[in-house]
C-alpha cells in the first residue's frame, strides 16, 4: 500500500495532467514566449554563463524559443540525458537539429556526456515541473530524476522551476527527498521563494 502522502501526489498529478493535456497549442507557445522573456530578463540568468535547462515536452511550457536564445546570447546551455537507473547525465546544446527522441517522449543532445555532476557548475539551473508551492516545493512528474540532480546543485544557485500561472498553488504533497526552488516562471512573471 502506497503511503498516503504518496497517493496525494498521485492524484495532484492526475489533476494537474488533465488540465495541461486541455491547452491549446496557441497557448502553450504564447506561454512559452512570456515565459522566456521574464526568464532572459532576470539578472541572475543575463549573468550565468551556463545555464542547465531541458528540452519541454508536449503540453509543458515550451523551452524552444527560451534554448536558442540562451545559447544565441553566447551562454553555455547544458541538457539532461536520462540514465537508465532514472538519474541526469548532462550535454550542451548545440542547436535544435542535434536533438534526438529519447525514451519517455524526451529529446536530449547528441555529443560527448558531461557526467552527473554537471549540474552543479551550472550558474542557472532551470527545471521542469507540476507545481510548486509557495514554499519553493516542486512537485515533478514522479521519477525523482530531477532531485536527485537537485540535491547536486550548490547551495545559492538560481533554481527555478517553469510552469503555468495556476500551478503555483498554496502547497504540494512532499516527502523529505523533494527539494525546494529559489523562484518560479510562469507566463505572468517571476514568483520568488523564501
Amino acid at each position: 500500500m502506497s503511503p498516503p502522502g504518496s497517493q496525494a501526489k498521485s492524484a495532484l498529478r492526475d489533476q494537474l495532467l488533465t488540465a495541461r493535456g486541455r491547452r491549446s497549442l496557441l497557448e502553450i507557445g504564447e506561454s512559452a514566449r512570456s515565459i522566456a522573456a521574464h526568464l532572459l530578463a532576470l539578472p541572475e540568468v543575463r549573468r550565468a554563463a551556463t545555464v542547465a535547462t531541458y528540452a519541454s515536452m508536449g503540453t509543458e511550457p515550451g523551452t524552444g524559443a527560451l534554448l536558442d536564445a540562451l545559447a544565441d546570447s553566447g551562454k553555455r546551455v547544458i541538457l539532461p540525458v536520462l540514465l537508465p537507473d532514472g538519474d541526469l547525465d548532462w550535454a550542451r546544446y548545440r542547436g535544435s537539429a542535434e536533438l534526438v527522441p529519447a525514451g519517455r517522449g524526451l529529446l536530449e543532445p547528441v555529443g560527448p556526456r558531461l557526467g552527473v555532476e554537471a549540474v552543479a557548475g551550472a550558474d542557472v539551473v532551470l527545471v521542469p515541473g507540476l507545481a510548486v508551492a509557495v514554499d519553493g516545493t516542486r512537485m515533478g512528474r514522479g521519477g525523482g530524476s530531477y532531485d536527485r540532480a537537485l540535491a547536486r546543485v550548490p547551495a545559492g544557485t538560481f533554481t527555478c522551476v517553469l510552469l503555468y500561472d495556476e500551478e503555483l498553488v498554496a502547497g504540494v504533497p512532499h516527502e523529505p527527498h523533494d527539494l525546494a526552488v529559489r523562484a518560479a516562471a510562469t507566463p505572468s512573471g517571476i514568483t520568488r521563494f523564501g
